[in-house]
């Protein structure tokens, strides 16, 4: 089972085949509205699926053993948010209209974004600091992931708040202790009840 950075890595490169397949169909007279439909519909949902597949299995390792990873993970949510807004965008105007290709490049030009910088930077850090079998088993989660969702059904497609998806998992790492600094409860006084 290769591990997750490859798995990711391979979802970059399909991607870009993908863009390049729209490129092409773009250059084409008449319009192929059927082609780029073919084309764009999986694309959008992997766009998706890929982000939350990341949200749910990737950046949260990724806080626990990367040497800059809260500073990496804020800029991915919201670059992920970016791809995101730009592929719902699309889904409201007619395949292949102004608005629609219009749409379609934001996601694109966010997409290439982020998968420079998560290679360069956050797959990066996580190859330099977390060992091999936890790579590899979360590459079988990541995997798994993406088998059981080839599309968005079932999932939320919606945008993150980068900081508190930073701050939730942070608890998670690390709960705060319910106890105030006197070392009471801080429930108040149960006196008279």
């Amino acid at each position: 089972m290769p591990d997750i950075t490859q798995l990711i890595l391979d979802d970059h490169e399909w991607f870009r085949r993908e863009f390049a397949a729209l490129d092409d169909l773009r250059a084409r007279t008449p319009m192929d509205a059927d082609a780029l439909r073919t084309v764009w519909e999986p694309l959008a949902a992997r766009l998706d699926v890929h982000a939350i597949a990341e949200e749910e299995i990737f950046y949260p390792q990724l806080l626990r053993h990367g040497d800059d990873a809260e500073d990496e993970t804020l800029d991915a949510i919201g670059d992920h948010n970016d791809i995101r807004d730009g592929v719902h965008d699309a889904a409201r105007h007619p395949i292949g209209s102004r608005p629609w290709w219009e749409s379609v490049g934001r996601a694109r030009v966010a997409n290439d974004e982020h998968m420079g910088e998560e290679e360069n930077e956050g797959l990066a850090d996580f190859r330099r600091n977390a060992p091999g079998g936890l790579r590899e088993s979360l590459g079988k989660r990541f995997a798994e992931f993406m088998a059981q969702h080839e599309t968005t059904r079932a999932l939320d497609t919606g945008d993150k708040d980068p900081e508190r998806y930073v701050r939730d998992i942070d608890h998670e790492i690390d709960p705060p202790d319910d106890r105030t600094t006197d070392g009471s409860l801080g429930i108040g006084s149960l006196k008279g009840r």
